[in-house]
């Protein structure tokens, strides 16, 4: 089943839930028979919704940064190798037919030169037609924002983690 026309969504912001928000997207197109590919940049696949996802037969899921660290912690040879993770996972995911596509965190990947940021913003500016995408992340570059046909900007009012209350898995991730 493919779409008559694909839009850009964009889910940005401080807060929680831009994840949450495009791994539902691609649930549901899931499960109305659409082909998804997700790509998830930043984050080492053991977030609990990718187990779900990663069972259905519509869906495929590249994941993987090379390390638990976050990238404020990277040394540059580990930095190297989370970019070469990421730019073989965006590559596989281009070439594969699909009806949705989700980069999830690529505002951040490609803010911090952790994916080939040239690939993304030409496929934000070239988007085949009928592919949906779907890219996450804070403080997204102007060409997604430019490109977004959807934009929803989750703000951060209260949270836990204030008090010190960390990641609880099944919730944040």
């Amino acid at each position: 089943m493919t779409q008559k026309r694909g839009f850009i969504h964009l889910y940005c912001g401080d807060g929680k839930g831009k994840t949450t928000a495009a791994m539902g997207l691609c649930m549901r197109a899931a499960g109305a028979g659409l082909q998804v590919v997700v790509v998830q940049f930043l984050k080492n696949g053991d977030s609990s919704e990718l187990s779900i996802l990663s069972a259905h037969k519509n869906v495929t899921v590249l994941a993987g940064k090379g390390g638990d660290k976050f990238t404020c912690r990277m040394t540059d040879a580990e930095k190297a190798a989370a970019r070469t993770i990421h730019d073989k996972n965006l590559d596989a995911a281009l070439a594969m037919p699909c009806d949705l596509l989700l980069l999830d965190e690529a505002a951040a990947a490609c803010r911090l030169g952790l994916v080939d940021e040239k690939k993304v913003k030409a496929l934000c500016q070239n988007k085949p037609p009928r592919l949906e995408l779907v890219l996450t992340g804070r403080n997204p570059p102007d060409f997604m924002v430019q490109a977004a046909d959807y934009i929803t900007e989750m703000r951060c009012v209260r949270h836990p983690y204030q008090q010190g209350i960390g990641a609880r898995k099944g919730i944040e991730f």
